[in-house]
């Protein structure tokens, strides 16, 4: 296995804000294993052909970000449960006999995130309300769910997009609309942001946090920056928050057991090395 040389990257449009690279890249030197992580900017036309050039180059698999997540359903060869109930693919692992298989590591990595932070942490503790309808907000929609939640609020601006999800999912969902985004925050044990909004390059999410409970939940899957105005304006008020980091970080444990047979650990010492990469 020595000359072996590992491959693995991910896929986006626009990439190089991932910080998936120094992650992966940060286990290969910690488990000694030959080989690199590499991002790929694939725009959504060439996502097919990308996808099938990853058995011929040798690649073991690669991560889905924006905006391929649920583009990749359609051409991926099988697509696992988990992945199929959400509707979006975030791991793609190239078999044995070159054929892609599809998972979602997504919802394990952001309620992993939330128990490292929170640990008493329960999604049945009240309402929740999810911003977005996308593949991020699938894969949350689906880990709150399946953990318990009873009520679920889904705020998107486009709100034929909120209603078709909950249609969906069904209960525990309840489509809100956008006009309504504020008022939907009374009552809620947990906020999570699934948007863009906030991300570097992008405006601040447009949500007043007036009507939230202050004990409320404040999560955002956005990492870069690593402090989104959603959260600042959230400590401000005194709500407890968690960023998007820990999600990419825990997300990859899978991924590398599917890619390499190794299971890494998220340590201190690894977020302090991706937290790093943000001041550059």
């Amino acid at each position: 296995m020595s000359d072996f040389f590992h491959l693995a990257g991910v896929m986006g449009w626009p990439v190089m804000h991932s910080r998936s690279p120094a992650l992966h890249n940060y286990w290969f030197r910690q488990h000694g294993l030959a080989g690199t992580y590499v991002p790929l900017a694939i725009r959504p036309e060439n996502l097919a052909p990308a996808l099938r050039a990853l058995a011929p180059l040798g690649f073991a698999g690669c991560n889905l970000t924006i905006p391929h997540k649920q583009q990749a359903m359609a051409i991926v060869d099988e697509v696992d449960p988990v992945a199929r109930r959400i509707g979006a693919i975030s791991c793609v692992v190239v078999r044995d006999d070159g054929s892609l298989a599809g998972t979602n590591n997504d919802s394990y990595g952001f309620i992993q995130n939330v128990l490292q932070h929170h640990p008493s942490w329960r999604a049945d503790a009240g309402p929740a309300v999810v911003v977005g309808a996308g593949g991020g907000a699938r894969a949350v929609i689906y880990s709150l769910a399946d953990r318990g939640a009873r009520e679920i609020r889904v705020v998107n601006r486009s709100p034929e997009r909120a209603r078709a999800l909950a249609k969906e999912f069904g209960p525990p969902l309840v489509a809100v609309p956008w006009e309504d985004r504020g008022a939907s925050l009374a009552g809620a044990a947990m906020l999570v942001n699934t948007t863009s909004q906030g991300m570097v390059g992008h405006p601040p999410l447009d949500l007043s946090l007036d009507a939230l409970p202050t004990r409320a939940l404040v999560c955002d899957i956005v990492y870069v920056p690593l402090e989104t105005p959603l959260l600042t304006a959230a400590g401000h008020r005194g709500n407890p928050t968690v960023d998007g980091l820990g999600m990419l970080l825990h997300q990859g444990r899978p991924a590398w057991k599917a890619w390499f047979g190794i299971e890494p650990q998220v340590t201190p010492e690894l977020r302090a090395s991706i937290e790093s990469t943000f001041q550059l």
